[in-house]
């Protein structure tokens, strides 16, 4: 096992780039990145583990949507700084649903592929949601709010954060539990966009608050204050 993680350049890389062929049929169906304990884990459990740059930590592929790859081999190129792994692909690779990352035409933009899986269950509103939000930074502000929003930069993401965070706040004076939901799933939205805008994912998120479950919210203020 060492040897064999020994044989990658991690002198030269921090992160060892990975494409990922279907063992089938030879397509392409995504590129991602380990670093050594998600090679050592995928390498003992012959099935993928990932470092993903958006959440800042390993993830089993298929974790949340059972979506996984089972691994048959592993090929070093010739530089040893470059992983190709064919598998067997469960469900679909894409978080879009379609079977490969790779379906979007690069000089049109169009897809060249369909959705065959509704991801959207398997995710989560709030995942699914994100991942909207970083498509649309490729779409028209003409024909997309998301778009618009992104497009403006960072004093027009905060001005509406601001904005909805007060409107939800009027709502909450006035006991007003409908219009409670409706703003903070505005606010909730926007805050998204905003950490978008910065390729924070939600899961980062979640992440600190799991972190803080076993810490009191006095003792987790006074450890900033310090």
């Amino acid at each position: 096992m060492q040897e064999a993680l020994n044989r990658v350049d991690w002198e030269k890389i921090e992160l060892l780039p990975v494409i990922v062929q279907e063992v089938s049929t030879n397509e392409v169906l995504m590129m991602a990145y380990m670093n050594r304990e998600a090679l050592e884990l995928s390498l003992t459990t012959r099935v993928a583990h990932y470092f993903s740059r958006s959440k800042q930590r390993i993830w089993k592929k298929g974790e949340t949507s059972k979506h996984t790859q089972s691994i048959h081999s592993f090929c070093l190129d010739c530089d040893n700084d470059t992983l190709l792994i064919k598998v067997t692909q469960k469900g679909v690779a894409c978080h879009t649903g379609r079977n490969s990352c790779f379906f979007r035409e690069l000089e049109s933009g169009a897809s060249n592929s369909e959705i065959e899986v509704d991801t959207t269950l398997a995710y989560g509103v709030i995942d699914t949601l994100y991942h909207t939000i970083q498509e649309r930074k490729d779409a028209d502000p003409k024909s997309s709010w998301t778009a618009q929003l992104l497009s403006k930069g960072d004093n027009t993401i905060l001005k509406k954060v601001v904005e909805e965070a007060g409107e939800y706040c009027f709502a909450h004076k006035d006991n007003d539990e409908p219009e409670m939901i409706y703003e903070a799933a505005d606010l909730t939205y926007h805050m998204l966009v905003a950490l978008a805008s910065k390729n924070i994912s939600p899961d980062r998120i979640k992440q600190e608050l799991a972190r803080r479950f076993n810490m009191s919210g006095i003792a987790e203020k006074s450890a900033r204050e310090k």
